[in-house]
């Protein structure tokens, strides 16, 4: 895959943002209802799963990852982790299982170009695998939806 590199990246990054929200809640349809996990399921592919972490007011963070059996081992890889917004209808990808969070990998905020590149690469990724996801058509299950108590939300 070739990399995308927009000339006002910053911009683009919140309209990438923007449109992988709209996505996630095509994919799993009651995600902000979501409390615990649910499983998607799709023919002849290896399961979706996404966790909720934390939750707050205003905020989600969750992890986007599909299961993989080998062996009498479950691999779950990429690991997203994704903090979705809900009043500004974004979502973030923050990590993901070979990359570490942006804060834990640039100590130094002067490095804006290299920060925003990096976000743009985490991002973009989830963007092409939506797509892929959305095109195998995986159906999550509503019995996984508020399976468990709501959990407090946190103080701002």
């Amino acid at each position: 895959m070739s990399f995308v590199n927009p000339i006002n990246k910053s911009f683009c990054l919140e309209q990438l943002c923007a449109s992988n929200y709209q996505k996630l809640l095509v994919l799993v349809p009651d995600l902000l209802a979501l409390t615990n996990t649910a499983t998607g399921c799709a023919a002849h592919d290896s399961p979706l799963r996404i966790a909720v972490l934390e939750q707050s007011a205003y905020t989600m963070t969750v992890e986007l990852n599909h299961c993989f059996r080998k062996n009498l081992e479950e691999i779950c890889e990429p690991a997203l982790k994704i903090r979705i917004y809900r009043d500004a209808k974004l979502a973030e990808v923050l990590s993901d299982h070979a990359r570490a969070s942006v804060a834990d990998v640039f100590k130094d905020a002067s490095n804006s170009r290299d920060i925003m590149n990096y976000k743009w690469r985490l991002n973009y990724f989830l963007q092409k695998w939506l797509d892929h996801c959305l095109k195998k058509d995986y159906q999550f299950n509503a019995d996984h939806y508020l399976s468990s108590p709501t959990p407090p939300l946190r103080q701002p």
